[in-house]
């Protein structure tokens, strides 16, 4: 005859546990008068054939018709008060889950009129806590017929709901706010992402208790990461590509990487690059045999991308790489991405 439990309690404390089920596995047997101690920081939800018959908040509770109404039903009289019948009690944790981590996986994109490209990349963390507000909804909406529920079980779809309300109230502000007043605002980003997200916490039976943004910073995007998101033409890009060998060039000879940091925050640096690229194509460069330092008479730039050197060489950018690749074509590889001086394509192109 399977076990009739007259004590049921979870004495564990429940650190990343929300809710565990006892018993974990299949129905227990009970009856009228046995025994369910709740904890300080719990609360019991009662089930029986999938339906919640009553919750039990902290200290010691007998099972009876009396607190259990429905249990008539099923142990009345008729069969007499002690003969057991099968139910679970789902133990719901009760304090608050804090200092739990979250953060923007890809950056968000705001406008940013008026300064460098006209938009920005966002990049943001911080953290936040919740706390469950209503344990049968919590168990019923999300929990299931589950033995033992986690928080890393729901943590991504939390943080899914956080980061979609940020990216909206972000869009939002920064109709009227540009991107350095935005940095600036971060408590009271905090403050709108809570009042947008309680009504979709309280639908899963939770509440969310803090939301804070520790840092939100412009993303350090290179133009290859920007073009690839669909964010800049291949005219700008070759810009940027110009603007970052000629940077190099004259500020770091020996080579590096993150060339491009910063250009997809648009802080100003689409400004500066536009005023030095304007110094290489404007007319007085035309006209000058050094074009102002820029590009020759010839109208090869002194150091080229791979397919600055497929234009002048009036073929494919693959078949340009592949010529650096098999040691034809001398280029210096900064970071992920390829420089060709006009000496190195000029010797090519004498074999």
């Amino acid at each position: 005859m399977a076990r009739i439990f007259d004590v049921v309690e979870y004495p564990n404390e429940m650190r990343d546990e929300i809710v565990h089920r006892f018993p974990e596995v299949g129905a227990g047997n009970f009856r009228i008068g046995s025994q369910v101690i709740v904890r300080e920081s719990q609360s019991a939800v009662f089930f029986r054939d999938g339906n919640a018959l009553d919750v039990f908040g902290p200290g010691r509770h007998t099972i009876t018709t009396y607190n259990i109404p429905i249990l008539i039903d099923w142990v009345g009289k008729l069969f007499n008060e002690k003969t057991p019948f099968p139910a679970e009690v789902y133990f719901i944790a009760m304090r608050e889950f804090a200092d739990r981590k979250w953060g923007t996986p890809q950056p968000i994109i705001v406008r940013n009129p008026n300064m460098g490209l006209g938009v920005a990349l966002l990049q943001a963390f911080g953290t936040y806590s919740f706390q469950v507000k209503d344990p049968q909804q919590f168990v019923t909406q999300i929990v299931g017929t589950q033995g033992m529920y986690r928080t890393n079980e729901i943590e991504s779809r939390l943080r899914s709901m956080l980061l979609s309300k940020l990216q909206d109230l972000l869009g939002e502000t920064a109709a009227s706010h540009d991107v350095p007043e935005l940095i600036g605002l971060t408590e009271e980003l905090g403050a709108g992402v809570r009042a947008k997200t309680q009504d979709d916490f309280l639908a899963l039976g939770l509440t969310l208790k803090s939301f804070y943004i520790s840092n939100l910073k412009p993303s350090s995007k290179s133009a290859e990461e920007l073009r690839a998101m669909g964010m800049l033409d291949m005219q700008t890009y070759t810009q940027l590509q110009a603007a970052d060998a000629m940077r190099d060039a004259a500020q770091n000879p020996s080579g590096g990487a993150g060339l491009t940091a910063g250009i997809g925050a648009g802080l100003g640096v689409g400004n500066v690059l536009s005023q030095s690229l304007a110094g290489m194509t404007g007319p007085a460069a035309a006209q000058s045999p050094q074009g102002g330092g820029g590009a020759p008479s010839g109208g090869v730039p002194p150091v080229m991308t791979p397919s600055e050197a497929a234009n002048v060489l009036r073929v494919s950018e693959e078949d340009v790489i592949a010529a650096i690749d098999a040691g034809d074509l001398q280029a210096r590889k900064i970071g992920s991405a390829y420089r060709i001086s006009k000496e190195a394509l000029d010797e090519f192109l004498s074999g």
